[in-house]
């Protein structure tokens, strides 16, 4: 389900965390401005048995490339919300927590889930995992999403590039003053980008995502919406 730098030197060298297999680039300079959530979180119901929560903003061109019928490909997005994610640090995730029931009214969150069985889904297999309410996980959903700046680079693509992984992470730092490059992990697939994930603690605060896979291609190739690659 989830998905090499060069070492720089100046006057002193930048340590490299070393995270099982992931690489983990230096923390950027906006490492020390304030880390805060971009919205109020709902409080929990339940104990939250996991360490952090994944938000995987998944890249619609890619997926829809081999799923052109699906609800959600209609209208050629680009990064749109897969899901939101418990997590624990040592590299597990808890999954189908219990049988509760999902939102009474899931037409409200239409906009993040065109596909209502992609809603029942993402509750059940993640979401009873949350210790939130189920509108409380699918509106905490919808402000993570929201809260995180897609890079401008990438939000009017209108031809294939290719970025070294570590690039593409850079511009989501860039583009978010409260987010380092080790809150984030990249996922691809055949060297193209799949998703870009934010690893944020359980008040949603961006946080380190810890032993958690990235993409080791040199390059990822990334599809504009609407291409057929």
């Amino acid at each position: 389900m989830k998905k090499s730098a060069p070492l720089i030197l100046f006057t002193l060298l930048l340590p490299l965390a070393a995270c099982k297999s992931r690489l983990q680039p230096a923390p950027r300079a906006n490492a020390t401005q304030p880390r805060a959530a971009a919205f109020t979180p709902p409080r929990p119901i339940a104990p939250q048995i996991f360490d952090y929560f994944l938000l995987n903003l998944s890249w619609s061109p890619e997926f829809c490339y081999s799923h052109r019928s699906a609800p959600e490909c209609a209208q050629h997005s680009g990064f749109v919300l897969h899901g939101l994610w418990p997590e624990d640090s040592d590299g597990t995730y808890p999954e189908n927590c219990s049988n509760a029931p999902g939102p009474a009214n899931p037409s409200q969150y239409s906009d993040l889930y065109p596909d209502p069985t992609l809603l029942e889904h993402e509750w059940h297999t993640h979401g009873t995992c949350s210790g939130l309410s189920p509108d409380g996980f699918f509106t905490a959903a919808r402000a993570a999403f929201h809260s995180i700046v897609i890079p401008s680079q990438l939000t009017h693509l209108d031809h294939p590039i290719s970025l070294p992984p570590i690039q593409i992470l850079n511009l989501f730092a860039d583009s978010n003053p409260s987010v380092v490059t080790f809150d984030l992990a990249l996922s691809c697939g055949h060297n193209y980008l799949t998703a870009v994930e934010v690893c944020l603690d359980k008040s949603f605060h961006p946080t380190a995502c810890g032993t958690l896979h990235s993409c080791r291609a040199n390059t990822v190739r990334i599809s504009p919406p609407g291409s057929t690659q």
